[in-house]
């Protein structure tokens, strides 16, 4: 989680509303609180597992090479300092001698070496490791030791040159390289505890991994808490401000139980629900201490299931439904149509009221502001192109936080052409849509409901019927964020999400790669396969964008303009319909404003990363957020460019 991770969507109105808490103590400790989660993890083991629910624990137990401040930059960790090799090819981490591998208990183990980096990567390779994707073509010899081409990993591009030394020869060229040490994958591993540990290496107890970061995990129960400590031999415990942090499970049932408690004393955040029935009161109580956060880069989306094989939870009756189904959802016309039906204002005001409602919307799936071209953010360059494939993007402006999409003539129009399309093929109407819902999850029934009810009375009940399928946590997570193939994804409709791993576009594009995409599994398909399918829908040309943008190396502008003319083709074609993203939900808080780490990409940066956190007595005040917010944009912008203009630096001369 890429999240960088593939992202559970039930959990966005948790995440963005930073629901940090201090369940059965007072909040006026500075030094402790709990965090309200909203998904078990199903894995510890940070070097395969690819998934939001695992990095959001694993940020605050293991440290990788560079980690990210709360200006987004890439500062040492692990690695004190590094080189880079004139060609761009080769970089040289020289690692602190004082970090220390410690059991669960905070027992020292073993110091962490320059080849617990080799040992870590050998077994995300030997375990097909989930994030393969984000290294296989990146590390000098990987791709082939990954395809049983070459059997002798010692011709991988990783090497332990002495015990506090670790050099990565890349087989291209690649700027943003750092970026990605700061996912987990890349994060080191000590050989003999993964002998003794074998296959219960990272499962989900406290004493399955080793940890060199800030927190140890004290205890880990399904549904119900996670609670962490602080590491005390941390090598940087001077930066940790929280003693502990408990983590209740939350399944969003009861939307005014949290500022309930806020009120009386207990938490110490509460993400707030405009819509819930005492919103009124709180609102009077809270006027001038409501503050929205940023959004931050996860970019959450739309798709069908092109290549549905499992009905265990669907409302069709006959073969000829699904039948219809098939044919819809192939036909471009028809998800432009679903696309224009999509009321994005009124889906963000059911967490968000009316006042937040296009404050959490996102239009892309690269979001907008992530790269420049030029002069122009990457957003404004893809809507430019988006123009080159029909008048109906004439004008379609694809920033943050307003609805580009919602069109009710457009998608009329379009749906007169795919329905007598489909009618020419016998698709009989209506065209019903199975999309699965947790049922318990209060803000996603409304999310649902909200859909529904838009591209219903946009398209007419007559012609599209969304099938809202309501299933528990766990029959949710296993038809589509736990689904192991593409097969196991029983929906025709539903939402997924993707955040960036490294700062270039392709580490969101990439995921629907038709050779190695992430995220491809949602579409029905798994990566690597040979369905006509693909080729049908596009996937195969717009692979090979992919492929020409990312053998773009010499010219970084160049890359991205290829990179935006994928991203228009992929929103022309209908193939996702971008939604929210995290962040900008309203709440009301004791968190020192802006003082987490931060990163677009990787997970160092998240919003769960506790390492930098800190918290006061009062509450926020909506006045106190908005000048430390422009406080810290403008520090932001400053140490960025100081940033930029060090990475010299660090090339060998």
């Amino acid at each position: 989680m890429k999240a960088s991770k593939w992202l559970t969507v039930t959990g966005v109105a948790l995440s963005a509303g930073l629901l940090l808490a201090a369940c059965g103590q007072s909040s006026t400790s500075t030094n402790q609180y709990t965090y309200v989660y909203s998904s078990d993890p199903d894995s510890l083991n940070y070097l395969t597992a690819n998934r939001a629910t695992t990095s959001d624990v694993i940020t605050n137990l293991v440290d990788g090479l560079l980690e990210n401040d709360q200006y987004g930059n890439l500062v040492p960790s692990i690695a004190k300092s590094w080189t880079v090799s004139e060609d761009g090819l080769t970089y040289t981490y020289k690692l602190r001698d004082d970090a220390k591998w410690y059991t669960s208990d905070g027992e020292e183990y073993a110091d962490v070496k320059a080849q617990d980096f080799v040992t870590g990567l050998k077994y995300a390779a030997d375990a097909s490791s989930e994030a393969l994707y984000l290294v296989q073509d990146s590390v000098k010899g990987l791709d082939a030791y990954i395809k049983g081409e070459d059997k002798n990993f010692d011709n991988v591009g990783v090497k332990a040159l002495d015990d506090h030394t670790v050099q990565y020869t890349l087989a291209r060229p690649e700027p943003y390289w750092n970026s990605k040490t700061t996912s987990s994958i890349l994060f080191p591993a000590n050989e003999e505890f993964l002998k003794s540990e074998g296959s219960n290496f990272g499962s989900v107890k406290p004493s399955s991994i080793l940890y060199n970061g800030p927190y140890l995990l004290k205890s880990l129960t399904s549904k119900s808490v996670m609670e962490f400590v602080k590491n005390e031999n941390y090598y940087d415990k001077d930066s940790v401000s929280l003693d502990s942090i408990k983590l209740t499970y939350y399944d969003g049932t009861d939307q005014e139980a949290l500022v309930r408690s806020f009120s009386d004393g207990v938490y110490s955040t509460a993400r707030l629900y405009p819509n819930s029935s005492g919103f009124a009161s709180v609102k009077k109580q809270y006027g001038d201490n409501i503050v929205y956060s940023p959004q931050d880069s996860t970019s959450y989306y739309y798709n069908f299931n092109y290549n549905r094989q499992s009905y265990n939870h669907t409302s069709k009756t006959t073969d000829a439904q699904k039948s219809a189904v098939n044919k819809a959802v192939m036909n471009k016309d028809f998800r432009q149509a679903v696309n224009f039906a999509f009321n994005r204002t009124t889906y963000g005001a059911q967490g968000n009221g009316e006042d937040g409602a296009t404050k959490i919307l996102r239009n892309s799936l690269v979001p907008p502001t992530f790269v420049q071209i030029g002069d122009k953010d990457f957003g404004q360059v893809v809507s430019e192109k988006l123009v080159n494939y029909g008048t109906e993007w004439q004008g379609v402006d694809l920033s943050d936080a307003q609805d580009a999409y919602y069109n009710p003539d457009k998608a009329k129009a379009k749906f007169a052409q795919a329905k007598e399309a489909l009618q020419a093929e016998g698709v009989e109407f209506p065209i019903h849509l199975d999309m699965p819902v947790d049922q318990s999850s209060t803000i996603g029934v409304q999310w649902a409901s909200s859909l529904k009810q838009s591209i219903e009375s946009t398209l007419g009940a007559e012609n599209v019927v969304i099938d809202l399928q309501k299933m528990s946590s766990d029959d949710y997570n296993n038809i589509t964020y736990f689904a192991n193939s593409a097969a196991q994804k029983d929906y025709d409709l539903a939402e997924g999400g993707w955040i960036g791993d490294y700062q270039d576009p392709s580490t969101y594009l990439d995921v629907l790669n038709i050779k190695s995409g992430a995220n491809l599994k949602s579409f029905g398909f798994d990566p690597g396969q040979d369905n006509a399918k693909l080729k049908e829908l596009g996937l195969d040309a717009y692979t090979k964008m992919l492929e020409e943008a990312n053998a773009e190396t010499s010219n970084v502008q160049n890359r991205y303009e290829k990179y935006a003319e994928a991203e228009a083709w992929l929103l022309d074609n209908g193939l996702i319909m971008p939604t929210v993203s995290q962040g900008a939900a309203p709440s009301v808080t004791k968190i020192v404003p802006f003082s987490r780490t931060y990163s677009a990409v990787g997970i160092k940066g998240s919003s769960y990363n506790f390492k930098l956190t800190k918290l006061q007595s009062d509450v926020v005040t909506t006045k106190d957020y908005e000048e430390a917010k422009k406080k810290w944009k403008e520090e932001t912008t400053k140490t960025n460019q100081k940033a930029q203009e060090e990475l010299a630096d660090h090339v060998e001369k």
